[in-house]
This record gives C-alpha cells, sequence and structure tokens, in this order.
C-alpha cells in the first residue's frame, strides 16, 4: 500500500491507498500528489431513472428540458404534505430479474439488478472465469421500502405468521448488493455504502481501493426507492421536502423561490475497470476515467448542517488534489443542489470558495428528476460522463431566478462546450460531503 502525504500552507492532507481523508486546517492551496495510482476507467452505465430507463434515454430527456417530476402516482400522498415526486416509469421488472428473485426482493433491487445488467451490456463485459476479478459496491439510503411496508401491514393485520421469510432479506441496505454479486456470480470484494446522497460518489472511492488491492473490475452506484407511504413518511421528517403543489413549484435549486426538493427513485449503475485489465479483455468504450476523488464530514450535527461551508470546501480540495488537477482545469461543476436556501448557499459558498465567483459553469441536473438519495450521485456522474461525450453542459432545470448573489455561473439552457475535466459533488443527510474528478479519455495516454 502506497502512503501519499500531500502538504498545504496550514497543514497536512494524507491519502491512504487513495482515499483522500483531510487531517489539517483549511488550506488554501493543497498541492497534487504524485501520479503513480491505479487508473480506473468507466466502460459501462446503466441508467434506470424518472428521465428514463437506458443511458441515452436519460440524455435525450435532459437535454430536452423534460421534468420527470410529477404527481406522485400508486397512492394518495396528499396526507404526508408532499404530493410530487420523480418516480420511474415504463420500467418492467421481469425483463431484468426472474420470476423467482423478484418475490424475494424490493423495488429498489430491481432497479439494481436491471441497472447492473445494463452497465455490463453496455461495457460489452463477460465476467471472466476468475469470479473473484468483479467486486460490486453499491451505495444505499433506506433499503426495500415497499417490501417491508407491506410485510408491516401483515403483521399488524394478521400477526406474525403473515410475514414472510423473504422479509430478513428484501429490507437490508445491503441487499441489492447482495443480489446482484449472486445473480451474476460476482465474488470479488464487496460491499455497501450508506451515507445518503453523498453514497453514489463514496461507492466509487471504496472502488478505487478494491482496484489498487488487485481486483480489477468494479460495479458502483446505486439505486433507491423511496416514493412509497412509509418512506415518504421519514423523509417528510428531515424539513427538507418541498410542500408545492405543482412540479415547476418544487425543486428550485438556487432559485429565489427555492422551497426545498422533491424526492425521486431510481439512479445508475456503472462499471469501473483498470485500465489496463480494460485493454486487454477489448472494452468496447471507454465514457471516461476517474482521477480524483475527496471525502469529509461536517462533525456538527446528525441532522443541522453546519454553520459554514469548510468541510465541503475541503472535499472539493481534496479530490482536486488527488488528481492533481488545478481548479483552471475545471470545465463543469455538477452540483449536489439540495434546493433548501441554506443548503444552496453553503454549497455555492464552496464552489467559489475553490473556483472563484463564476468561475466555472455549475449545473444541478437533479432538478429534473428529484433528488435519488444515493442514486443521484450515481445518476449525476453518469450525466457528467455524458457531458463529456457530447461536449454539452445540461440545464439546470425549474431555476427562474437564480441568486445571484451566490456567484455562481448556472447553466440555465444547455450550452456547447469541449469538456476534459467534470467535478461532481455530493452531499448526504448527516453531514457527508463528497467530490469526485472525471477526465475525458484520452487513447494515447495509455502505456
Amino acid at each position: 500500500m502506497t502512503e501519499t502525504t500531500v502538504i498545504n500552507d496550514e497543514g497536512v492532507v494524507t491519502e491512504v491507498a487513495g482515499y483522500a481523508r483531510d487531517t489539517a486546517p483549511e488550506g488554501r492551496a493543497i498541492t497534487a500528489p504524485p501520479r503513480g495510482t491505479t487508473r480506473l476507467l468507466v466502460t459501462g452505465i446503466g441508467v434506470v431513472a424518472p428521465t428514463g430507463v437506458g443511458v441515452e434515454e436519460h440524455w435525450r430527456s435532459l437535454l430536452r428540458g423534460e421534468l420527470a417530476v410529477r404527481p406522485i402516482e400508486g397512492f394518495d400522498a396528499s396526507r404526508y404534505g408532499v404530493t410530487v415526486a420523480g418516480q420511474v416509469r415504463d420500467f418492467d421488472p421481469e425483463q431484468y430479474v426472474v420470476p423467482q428473485l423478484k418475490v424475494q426482493t424490493d423495488r429498489w433491487s430491481w432497479m439494481s439488478l436491471a441497472a447492473a445488467t445494463l452497465a455490463a451490456e453496455d461495457a460489452g463485459y463477460i465476467p471472466p472465469e476468475e469470479a473473484y476479478a468483479t467486486s460490486v459496491f453499491l451505495a444505499a439510503g433506506s433499503g426495500g421500502n415497499e417490501f417491508s411496508q407491506h410485510e408491516i401491514q401483515g403483521l399488524w393485520a394478521k400477526g406474525p405468521r403473515s410475514v414472510g421469510a423473504y422479509q430478513s432479506i428484501a429490507w437490508f441496505y445491503a441487499a441489492s448488493t447482495g443480489q446482484v454479486s449472486i445473480r451474476d456470480g460476482y465474488k470479488g470484494p464487496s460491499g455497501v455504502v450508506v451515507s445518503e446522497g453523498a453514497g453514489g460518489l463514496d461507492s466509487i472511492g471504496w472502488a478505487r481501493r478494491v482496484a489498487r488491492r488487485g481486483t480489477p473490475a468494479v460495479l458502483v452506484g446505486g439505486t433507491e426507492a423511496g416514493v412509497t407511504p412509509y418512506a415518504l413518511l421519514c423523509q417528510v421528517t428531515s424539513g427538507r421536502l418541498s410542500t408545492a403543489p405543482r412540479p415547476e413549484d418544487a425543486y428550485k435549486p438556487f432559485d429565489e423561490r427555492a422551497n426545498g426538493h422533491a424526492i425521486g427513485e431510481g439512479g445508475a449503475i456503472l462499471l469501473l475497470e483498470e485500465a489496463d485489465a480494460a485493454r486487454a479483455r477489448g472494452a468496447q468504450r471507454v465514457w471516461g476515467e476517474v482521477i480524483g476523488y475527496g471525502a469529509t464530514h461536517d462533525a456538527h450535527h446528525h441532522e443541522d448542517p453546519a454553520p459554514d461551508a469548510t468541510q465541503y470546501t475541503r472535499a472539493i480540495r481534496l479530490a482536486l488534489a488527488d488528481a492533481g488537477v488545478a481548479p483552471e482545469e475545471v470545465g463543469l461543476v455538477v452540483a449536489d443542489g439540495a434546493g433548501v436556501p441554506e443548503l444552496d448557499a453553503l454549497e455555492a459558498q464552496a464552489i467559489t470558495a475553490v473556483f472563484g465567483e463564476r468561475g466555472v459553469p455549475v449545473t444541478a441536473p437533479s432538478s429534473w428528476t428529484g433528488r435519488l438519495m444515493a442514486g443521484g450521485s450515481a445518476l449525476n456522474v453518469a450525466t457528467a460522463l455524458l457531458a463529456m461525450r457530447d461536449g454539452v453542459l445540461p440545464a439546470t432545470g425549474n431555476v427562474n431566478r437564480p441568486v445571484a448573489e451566490y456567484g455562481l455561473d448556472l447553466v440555465l439552457e444547455n450550452r456547447e462546450r469541449d469538456l476534459d475535466v467534470v467535478v461532481v459533488l455530493a452531499r448526504g443527510f448527516g453531514g457527508f460531503n463528497s467530490a469526485l474528478v472525471l477526465r475525458r479519455y484520452e487513447e494515447e495516454e495509455s502505456g
């Protein structure tokens, strides 16, 4: 294991095996670490989201500016004060999940199983004979909500004998990781990351550890399915959900009328491969390269946000230092975009502290889909890779009057721009902050 120590002007930041963790007061300039680490390429993307099933369907919906937040279907949500959400339509789980597995699992696991299939197909990935060559590290925030609610209702109405044996595994937040691993025969080191909305990025951080220890391929990302009465009630208690009845009024990040966010379901799973292994198997496509990652925690309060953006700013600087990238080299920031005025202001502070006022274009594509918890940051990684591929900065949805005082160059309409480096940001309820740096893959760089 290689340890890299990065010195800033007020202390020390240490990176062990590629997992950047801050150990010092905030520094204004962090020097880049040596570039001798394992190269991880994104070779496959699978999307199951309110914007569509499949990576291209999702991208076309974003570019068309289609708001996928709509009135909640499937149950009467009015009693909860929240009536809109981003729900996945036209999803047929039987295309991806065999009946005997479907009855054992929850909707969120169906989406993960589907997204894992789509990612492998997109990559042309056939698992090698060595079963331990592929790992699964997914993120999860709330587990099998719909399945659990059905079983709990049976328990209340009919007693314990009405609860099926599958309840013990379908609700569990590690269920999707386990079911993908079992179904597809992936036996490499696997796990689940639980850091709410930051989880999609944190799963990639863990994948880098796994790859550096010798596993050449890792499935990362995650999905969520929290648009159910039980899960909605839990999320309402955060005080961060919009109660606006119209979708166009409900989720407006960085807008003067920001009033909370809309929830959503779905997400994305990506296949990451060590560069030499990807080339050796003849990978049919490379979406981009993961070159930097940083994570911090506010260590402030389990519900209330920190009073400033110190730790969030550090996460961004850690990721850039890990990547060996200067702020001026970044062509786009994909923001967390909480849609809560206090949180939006903190994120703007972090972005402008690193990049300067209006120093980099910023977009918040989750405004089109709703916040998908762990699935949302994974989906934002997919969106960032698509933006690099096509040279298009996707617009932020639902923003009519951006807050000028934030100092952001907010993308309000699609822009054409050649992109080499993109930063993706994410925060999780409870104080998690994560940042990921992606770079366009250049074939000639492979040595």
